[in-house]
This record gives C-alpha cells, sequence and structure tokens, in this order.
C-alpha cells in the first residue's frame, strides 16, 4: 500500500503551483494530462508514495513546468483559461487530508490585480524625478531619544498599509 506526501498548492489567474513535500525521493514519475488529471509516485526508503487527483480545471500540459529537487517537487501548471478556480480538486466536498493550501505562496485576486506595476528591474536613477537634489539625510529627525541611524519602513513587514505615522520603526524597536 502506498503512502501520501503532503501536496502544498496555491495559485495565480493563470498559473497553478504544486509543491510536493518528499524530501530524498526516489524514481520520480510524473504525468499531468489536458483534462485535469494528475498522477505522481516516487519512493523514500523503500516506501511507495503516490498522488493521483483531479484537477478542478483543464491545464496546459505543453507550458507547464516541472522541477525535482532535493527537498521537494515543484509543479507550475500552466491553466487552459486565465481565471480563479475555487478549488483544486474536482470533488465537491472536503479536500484529501495530504492537500494543504500552500500560505507562504498564496496571493489573493485582489493582490494580483495590484501587482502589476513590477520596479524590479527599474533603474531610478536615469529619470528626472524633479525636487531637492542636496537632499540630506541630516534633516530627518526620529523620536525623541531614539537611535534613528537604522530607520527600517514598516511597510516591508506588512502587506496591508499603515497611517503615516507608523511607516517607520526603528530597528531596535522591530527586532526586540
Amino acid at each position: 500500500m502506498s503512502r501520501h506526501p503532503t501536496a502544498k498548492w496555491s495559485q495565480s489567474s493563470d498559473k497553478i503551483y504544486l509543491t510536493i513535500e518528499l524530501p530524498d525521493a526516489k524514481d520520480v514519475k510524473l504525468k499531468l494530462e489536458p483534462e485535469g488529471k494528475f498522477v505522481f509516485s516516487a519512493t523514500k526508503d523503500g516506501v511507495s508514495y503516490e498522488i493521483d487527483i483531479e484537477l478542478a480545471g483543464k491545464v496546459d500540459v505543453e507550458e507547464s513546468k516541472v522541477s525535482v529537487g532535493v527537498r521537494s517537487i515543484v509543479y507550475v501548471i500552466q491553466k487552459s483559461e486565465k481565471k480563479w478556480w475555487t478549488r483544486l480538486l474536482k470533488q465537491e466536498g472536503k479536500p484529501p487530508a495530504f492537500v494543504k493550501v500552500d500560505w507562504d505562496k498564496w496571493v489573493d485576486e485582489e493582490d494580483e490585480a495590484n501587482q502589476g506595476l513590477d520596479f524590479d528591474d527599474m533603474d531610478f536613477s536615469k529619470l528626472d524625478m524633479g525636487g531637492d537634489d542636496d537632499l540630506d539625510m541630516d534633516d530627518f529627525q526620529g523620536r525623541e531619544g531614539e537611535d534613528d541611524s537604522w530607520m527600517i519602513p514598516t511597510a516591508l513587514f506588512s502587506k496591508r498599509s499603515r497611517p503615516p505615522q507608523e511607516r517607520t520603526r526603528t530597528a531596535a524597536s522591530i527586532f526586540s
């Protein structure tokens, strides 16, 4: 009898991210069909593991990608239609115990719509934004009695925006 490894999933409007947690898996076999049938099998320490599930929608097998790593197997499954699925599996009711939501990768529909602006590869130094070129950081002052040499925007630590007076804190207040 085979066991089931943990399968974590998340999605965007056009992809399903399926991570199978099975460190040191051997003889990994994966099969994905356009109608949404997904089959996984592998062994670890002489024990067989398998997953055989029907996904909620159709997928594009040719555009889907898999990465077999030492700690896990990650399958990026391209959806046939760009739309949000209400569930991973076609079957109604409670999903099997080995299927879990991957909250580390989860993105809500609203968040995906707001992520349209990606500035990772933009060089802002070439933009003439106007303003004062002689900006001096000594002009900014922290709270009375605090070392403000390490001001860190709290927006880096939270997805939700905060009132302006709470947007920066010192490193000491964050890590203490």
